[in-house]
């Protein structure tokens, strides 16, 4: 029997795609199992998440580690600690360091609600996004799947679902009709990428 990928999730808010990773990963045909929740808000919604899933959820930052040497050492030894090989940020809006993007160089993947490489780069995130994709006045809006580099969304792209912006007329309103296609879209992504890792 295949044994699954480890994955730590990395999210800052309520957690609504950690939650979609972990319910998928519950189905027979997951290949990897949610090990690790790391946060760099010890309040975010994503904390209830965990507790109530029994996943362990660590709080790492400047907050708790004032000193930047620090804090990536702490992360990677907590990584190491949960023997994680995959990783997937949710809504994460702290930079992940280069020493950790250098470590597990095509091993984490992100989503981001828009088809890159349009509405992408720092500042572009939640419904910052939203906002330019309504003031473009393009038609079309969608989410992406995307492994993580050091600049901000410019990894190479693993897939990518195409959404008609209407009748949506508000960031809020577009918001609301991207999320579920970006749970729909994740675990899928995550999961091959699991498959890929495992040669199977």
């Amino acid at each position: 029997m295949v044994q699954p990928v480890h994955v730590a999730i990395f999210a800052s808010g309520r957690g609504s795609n950690a939650e979609a990773l972990i319910r998928f990963s519950q189905r027979p045909e997951a290949l990897y199992r949610v090990v690790l929740i790391v946060s760099n808000n010890s309040t975010a919604g994503v904390r209830y998440v965990a507790q109530q899933h029994g996943i362990p959820f660590v709080h790492l930052s400047s907050v708790t580690h004032p000193d930047p040497e620090a804090y990536v050492a702490a992360l990677r030894t907590t990584l190491h600690q949960y023997a994680v090989e995959l990783i997937a940020l949710a809504g994460y809006l702290k930079k992940v360091p280069p020493a950790i993007v250098q470590e597990y160089r095509g091993r984490i993947l992100n989503i981001h609600p828009a088809l890159l490489p349009k509405f992408g780069g720092e500042g572009m995130y939640g419904i910052h996004v939203h906002e330019a994709v309504l003031r473009s006045g393009e038609p079309y809006t969608g989410v992406s799947v995307h492994l993580v580099e050091e600049e901000y969304d410019t990894g190479p792209v693993l897939a990518q679902l195409r959404i008609p912006v209407a009748p949506a007329t508000t960031a809020e309103e577009l918001a609301a009709r991207v999320l579920p296609y970006e749970h729909e879209l994740y675990p899928l992504v995550l999961n091959q990428c699991a498959r890929v890792l495992r040669r199977c």
